[in-house]
C-alpha cells in the first residue's frame, strides 16, 4: 500500500481520482467507498444517507449523501449501475468512514450496467498513486484518521 502525506492509497483498488475507490467483487458487482484523502477533507462525518438497493444510478449521480460539520455532498457513481447492497452500519456510525475508509466503511455495492467497461474511466496501481498524489497536493491535504 502506498502512502503520501499520511493518506493511504491501496494500489489494488480502482479510483476516479476525485472521491471514490472501487473494488471488483465478481459477477459484475463492484464495491464503492470514499478515499482516505476525501474523508479527511470532509471532516468527521455526522450523517450518511444511502440510496436504497434496487436504485439505478447514472455515472456521477450520487449513491449516498455524507454530512460533517463543515461539508455536505454526494458520493458519485463511478459508472452506470444498480445498487445491490448498502452498508447500513454507516447509518448508525457515519464516522466509520473516517476510521476505516477502505475496509468496514464501504458505502455501496453496485452492479454495473456494462461490467466489461465499468472500470474504463478509472485508474489503478502506479497511475492511481500518481493521480491521487497530485489531488492531495492540489488541495493541500494531510490525512488524519478519527478515533473510534
Amino acid at each position: 500500500m502506498a502512502e503520501y502525506q499520511g493518506c493511504e492509497i491501496p494500489e489494488d483498488l480502482w479510483y476516479d481520482l476525485d472521491y471514490c475507490w472501487v473494488r471488483p467483487l465478481g459477477d459484475g458487482i463492484f464495491r464503492v467507498g470514499l478515499t482516505d484523502p476525501s474523508q479527511t477533507m470532509a471532516g468527521r462525518l455526522q450523517y450518511v444517507t444511502l440510496r436504497s438497493p434496487g436504485t439505478h444510478r447514472a455515472r456521477r449521480k450520487p449513491l449516498a449523501r455524507l454530512e460533517s460539520g463543515k461539508w455536505a455532498g454526494g458520493v458519485p457513481a463511478p459508472f452506470d449501475g444498480t445498487i445491490v447492497a448498502c452498508n447500513d452500519r454507516l447509518r448508525e456510525m457515519p464516522h466509520l468512514v473516517n476510521i476505516a475508509p477502505y475496509g468496514d466503511a464501504w458505502i455501496v455495492d453496485l452492479r454495473a450496467d456494462d461490467p466489461a467497461h465499468a472500470l474504463d474511466g478509472l485508474v489503478t496501481g502506479a497511475a492511481a498513486v500518481e493521480g491521487l498524489r497530485a489531488w492531495i497536493d492540489r488541495y493541500g491535504v494531510v490525512c488524519m484518521r478519527c478515533a473510534a
